[in-house]
C-alpha cells in the first residue's frame, strides 16, 4: 500500500460531521503537530525568507488552516522575531473558525471558510503556506494547488506534508492508540500517511504544474515543497 498513493477517504473530509466530532478530531491533531515537530519546517522556512526579504511585516495565509495551531505558531515566531504578521486562515469546515477561536483565544486573525479554489482571484498574500493539509487533494487537484500557490504569493509558498512510508505508519498506528486519541484521529492518521507522499510524486506533481519549487526531506518523513511568487 506505499507504492502509490492511495485515494481511500479520511473521515474528517466528510461534511456530515457535527461540530463535537470534528473540533474532538482537532485537539488530538494539535497534539500530535507538537509532538511530531509538525510547525518547525514552516518557522524555519520563515525565519530564511524574512531574512531574506529584511521583512519586518508579513501578510500569511494557511491554507487548510484547521485547529488554527500552526497561525498562533506564526503569530509567536512574528513577537519573537519582531515581524508583525497580518494573518488569514483558510478552512472549508464551518466547524475551524469556532474551534479555533475557542482554543487561541489571542490569536488575531482573518478566518475565510470557503473551498481554496473558491477564494476570490484578487486576494494576494506575502506569504501562503500549507501544513498537512496537500494530502487530502488528489494528483489533479494539487496540480491546480500548486499553480494556485504561486499567483497567491507575492514572496513565497511552502508546502509541508507527509512521507509516504511504513516507518511512519507503524508508528503513528501505535502511537494514537496507546495514547488513546480520538477515534476520528486513529482512523485518518494512518490514511493521512498512505494518502502521503514520496520524492517522485512530488516531482511529478511539481513537473505537471511547472512552477518553480524547491524540493527537500525534512525529519521527521516531512517532504517540503517550496517557491517564489509570481515573475
Amino acid at each position: 500500500m506505499f507504492r502509490a498513493r492511495s485515494d481511500a477517504p479520511e473521515i474528517m473530509d466528510d461534511s456530515a460531521q457535527n461540530f463535537a466530532a470534528f473540533s474532538g478530531a482537532l485537539k488530538d491533531l494539535e497534539r500530535i503537530n507538537r509532538m511530531s515537530l509538525a510547525y518547525r519546517p514552516t518557522l524555519r522556512w520563515l525565519d530564511a525568507l524574512a531574512r531574506r526579504e529584511g521583512a519586518r511585516r508579513l501578510s500569511v495565509l494557511d491554507v487548510g488552516a484547521g485547529g488554527g495551531d500552526m497561525l498562533a505558531r506564526v503569530a509567536d515566531w512574528g513577537a519573537r522575531r519582531g515581524v508583525a504578521v497580518e494573518l488569514a486562515a483558510l478552512d472549508r469546515s464551518p466547524h475551524a473558525e469556532a474551534h479555533a477561536r475557542a482554543r487561541h483565544p489571542d490569536l488575531t486573525a482573518r478566518w475565510i471558510t470557503a473551498d481554496l479554489f473558491a477564494l476570490d482571484p484578487a486576494e494576494r498574500f506575502d506569504v501562503v503556506v500549507c501544513s498537512l493539509f496537500a494530502h487530502h487533494l488528489d494528483d489533479a487537484a494539487l496540480v491546480r494547488f500548486l499553480r494556485w500557490m504561486e499567483k497567491r504569493a507575492r514572496l513565497g509558498w511552502l508546502v509541508s506534508d507527509l512521507h509516504r512510508h511504513p516507518v511512519p505508519w507503524a508508528a503513528v498506528w501505535a502511537g494514537v492508540r496507546l495514547l488513546r486519541m480520538d477515534p476520528m484521529v486513529v482512523h485518518d492518521s494512518t490514511v493521512s500517511i498512505v494518502r502521503g507522499f514520496s520524492r517522485a510524486d512530488w516531482q511529478g506533481l511539481i513537473d505537471r504544474a511547472g512552477v518553480r519549487a524547491d524540493l527537500r526531506w525534512a525529519f521527521p518523513f516531512r517532504w517540503i515543497v517550496s517557491g517564489p511568487g509570481p515573475k
